[in-house]
C-alpha cells in the first residue's frame, strides 16, 4: 500500500519517477541558476564605499546654500493634473482634516493650526509614510476644504525641511512625496492665493529636480524617475518641460533594469511590479495631457507589466505574496488591468510563468510555486529566503499562503525566513538572513546568504500538470537537496505532493550529524478554518465561501499551530499546518500530503 494510506490513487505507487501518467511530450526544464545575495563577507567592499559616498553626501547636501542650487525657474503654473489610479478610501480623510492622522498601523493628532512636521512619529514607518505625504489622496477627496488643508501641510513641510536632511529628502520617500504632490498640485493651486500658489510650484520643481540627483542605486531608480517625469508634467511651462525631458531620457535605461523581458520586476516582489505600473499608468496619462507621447519605452514597459500582473493575480482578486510582496487588494489590483482588454476575456486566469512564479491550475484549484532564488544586492532589501514558496486558492478562498511579510513590516525581519512561508525548514538555521543594525541602517536590509541554485521541470498533459522544483540551500549545512514533486490532477481538483530530501551528489563523505528535523509548514490565510481530524492525519480546512478540502499527509507528526499575519504592515493572528520529523543526512526521506475537494463519503475515520 501507499504511505499515503486509503487516500492514495494506484499510481501513486506504480508511477516510475520522471514519468507521469497522462502526460506526453518532453518535460519544460529551467537550467540550474544561481542567485541570492552575497555572503557576509562580500558585503564589507561595498559597505565601505557607501558610508564614504553617503557621507560625502550628507555634507554637501547639507550646507547652507545648497537649497539655492535646486532653485531653477519657477513655472508659473501647472500645464495638467496627473491621475493616480490608485483607489482611495475617504473615510481616512475625514480623520485628516480633524489632524488625525493614522499610518502604517501608528497615529498622531495634529489638529489645525498645528502640523505634524515638528513632532516625534511613533515608529519608522509611520514617519516614511508622513513624509511620503501618503495621506494626501484621501485629504484631496474632501472637496475645497480638503485641498485647502492639503496645501497648508505641504507649505508648512517646506518650511519646516527647506534644508536637506537624510530622512525626509531619502530618494525613496523623496519619489513618493513628489508623485503625490505634482498629482495634487494643480487643485491645491486653485484654492491657493497667487504666492502661495508660485510657492507650491517652486517647491514642486526642488523636488523633482532632487530626485535628479543622487544619491540612489538602480533599486527603486525607474520609480523615482517616473515621479520626476510626472512632476515635469503638473509644472507649466520652460521649468516643467526641462524637468520632464531630462527624466524621460534616463527611464528607457531604468526601466530596462528594473524590468524584466517577461514582466518581472528585478526585486522579485509582484507588489512592487504591480506599483511601479499604477506609476507609468499616471505618467503615461501626465504626457497625454500635455500632448506629449508616450516614449516606446514606457509603452513596452506598460506591456510587459500588464502580462505578467495576468499571471500574479489569483482567482480572490489579489496578489500571489512572494519576496516581499503583499497581495494588495482586489480594487486596487483591478485600478491596475482596467486597460488590460484580457482581464475580461478567456485568458483573464491563466497558467505559466513569470518572474520565477510558476502558476499551475485546475478549474477549481490554482497553484503558484516560488522556483528562482531571491533577489541579488540592492534589489534584496525586500527579498526573503523561502525557496520553494507555495500558495493554493480553492475557488476564490485563498487557503494556503505566506505570512505576508512586507517592508513595511521593519520590525518582523525575522519573517523573512523559511519559517514565514509554506515551504520544508531543516534544522534551526536558514540559508540567508537580512542585514541588520547599523548595516542595514547603511545598506538597507539586504537579504545575505550563500548562492543558491534551483532546477525546474515543469510538463503539461491531459488533464494533469506536474511541477518538480528543486534548490540547494541546505546543502551546506546537512548535505541535503530539498525537491517539491506536484502533480495536479485537473479532472478531480486533486493536487498530490512529495517533498523529497536527499543527499547531494559528492556530499556522502562530509562527516556531519547522522539526522536533522525538518517542519513542512502551511501558512493559512487569516480566517481559514482548520480541523484536525481523528487520524491525526487529516485536516479539513473551510475558507471565506464555508466549501471544504481536506489536507491528508503520511507525515509523522501532524499539527494546526498558531501563527501570524502581516497585513498592511500590522500582525494578525493566523494558524499553520506543521508536519514535523526527523531526516537523515546520509539516506533519502520523503513527505506526501494531498489537497482534495471534501465531500461524501470522504470523512476520515
Amino acid at each position: 500500500m501507499s504511505p499515503l494510506g486509503p487516500f492514495a490513487r494506484a499510481e501513486d505507487d506504480a508511477t516510475p519517477q520522471g514519468e507521469i501518467p497522462g502526460l506526453r511530450g518532453a518535460p519544460m526544464r529551467t537550467p540550474v541558476r544561481a542567485g541570492a545575495a552575497a555572503t557576509a563577507a562580500d558585503q564589507w567592499p561595498g559597505l565601505v564605499a557607501r558610508l564614504l559616498t553617503r557621507q560625502v553626501w550628507i555634507e554637501l547636501y547639507g550646507l547652507p546654500g545648497y537649497a539655492m542650487t535646486l532653485k531653477g525657474r519657477v513655472a508659473q503654473g501647472f500645464a495638467a493634473t496627473p491621475r493616480d489610479f490608485r483607489p482611495v478610501d475617504p473615510t481616512s480623510g475625514k480623520g485628516l482634516l480633524g489632524g488625525k492622522f493614522i499610518l502604517a498601523g501608528s497615529g498622531l493628532e495634529a489638529p489645525a493650526p498645528e502640523d505634524p512636521w515638528n513632532r516625534p512619529s511613533p515608529t519608522r514607518a509611520f514617519a516614511g509614510e508622513l513624509h511620503g505625504f501618503a495621506w494626501m489622496p484621501a485629504l484631496m477627496l474632501q472637496g475645497e476644504v480638503g485641498a485647502r488643508e492639503a496645501l497648508r501641510l505641504t507649505l508648512a513641510w517646506a518650511t519646516t525641511f527647506a534644508r536637506w536632511s537624510p530622512f525626509a529628502w531619502g530618494p525613496d520617500i523623496l519619489g513618493r512625496r513628489t508623485y503625490r504632490i505634482a498629482c495634487a498640485a494643480r487643485r491645491m493651486s486653485q484654492v491657493a492665493p497667487e504666492a502661495e500658489r508660485l510657492r507650491l510650484a517652486d517647491v514642486l520643481g526642488r523636488q523633482a529636480r532632487q530626485l535628479l540627483r543622487p544619491p540612489g542605486g538602480a533599486a527603486g531608480m525607474a520609480e523615482r524617475l517616473t515621479a520626476a517625469a510626472i512632476a515635469g508634467c503638473a509644472l507649466s511651462g520652460p521649468p516643467g518641460a526641462s524637468v520632464r525631458r531630462r527624466a524621460l531620457g534616463r527611464l528607457p535605461q531604468a526601466l530596462a533594469r528594473a524590468i524584466a523581458g517577461d514582466g518581472g520586476h528585478a526585486s522579485r516582489s509582484p507588489e512592487a511590479g504591480l506599483e511601479l505600473l499604477l506609476d507609468l499608468l499616471t505618467l503615461e496619462d501626465a504626457l497625454a495631457q500635455v500632448s506629449e507621447p508616450t516614449p516606446d519605452a514606457v509603452r513596452g514597459a506598460i506591456q510587459r507589466l500588464t502580462r505578467a500582473l495576468r499571471v500574479q493575480t489569483l482567482p480572490d482578486g489579489r496578489l500571489t505574496t512572494m519576496q516581499g510582496g503583499g497581495p494588495s487588494t482586489p480594487a486596487r489590483v483591478a485600478a491596475a488591468r482596467t486597460h488590460d482588454e484580457s482581464a475580461r476575456g478567456k485568458d483573464a486566469d491563466p497558467s505559466g510563468a513569470v518572474g520565477g512564479v510558476v502558476r499551475i491550475r485546475s478549474p477549481l484549484l490554482t497553484v503558484v510555486t516560488d522556483t528562482a532564488p531571491p533577489a541579488r544586492d540592492a534589489w534584496s532589501t525586500g527579498a526573503c529566503a523561502q525557496p520553494l514558496a507555495l500558495e493554493i486558492v480553492c475557488g476564490k478562498d485563498r487557503l494556503v499562503t505566506g505570512c505576508g511579510w512586507t517592508p513595511r513590516a521593519l520590525e518582523r525581519q525575522g519573517l523573512r525566513l523559511p519559517p514565514g512561508h509554506s515551504t520544508l525548514t531543516l534544522g534551526e538555521r536558514s540559508m540567508a538572513e537580512p542585514l541588520g543594525g547599523w548595516k542595514a541602517d547603511l545598506m538597507g536590509a539586504r537579504l545575505i546568504g550563500r548562492p543558491l541554485h534551483l532546477e525546474t521541470h515543469h510538463r503539461e498533459g491531459e488533464g494533469a500538470v506536474w511541477l518538480e522544483v528543486e534548490h540547494d540551500g541546505w546543502v551546506h549545512d546537512y548535505g541535503l537537496l530539498h525537491q517539491r514533486r506536484l502533480y495536479l490532477d485537473q479532472r478531480l481538483d486533486e493536487l498530490r505532493a512529495e517533498e523529497r530530501l536527499h543527499p547531494a551528489p559528492g556530499q556522502r563523505e562530509v562527516v556531519r550529524a547522522i539526522a536533522a528535523p525538518y517542519a513542512v509548514r502551511f501558512q493559512l490565510e487569516p480566517g481559514v478554518q482548520a480541523s484536525l481530524a481523528r487520524d491525526r492525519r487529516s485536516i479539513l480546512l473551510r475558507g471565506h465561501s464555508g466549501r471544504g478540502w481536506w489536507f491528508r499527509t503520511d507525515g509523522p507528526d501532524v499539527a494546526i499551530e498558531p501563527a501570524v499575519h502581516i497585513v498592511d504592515g500590522l500582525t494578525r493572528r493566523s494558524l499553520q499546518i506543521v508536519v514535523r520529523g526527523s531526516a537523515r543526512t546520509d539516506s533519502e526521506t520523503k513527505i506526501r500530503w494531498k489537497l482534495s475537494p471534501a465531500g461524501a463519503g470522504s470523512d476520515p475515520s
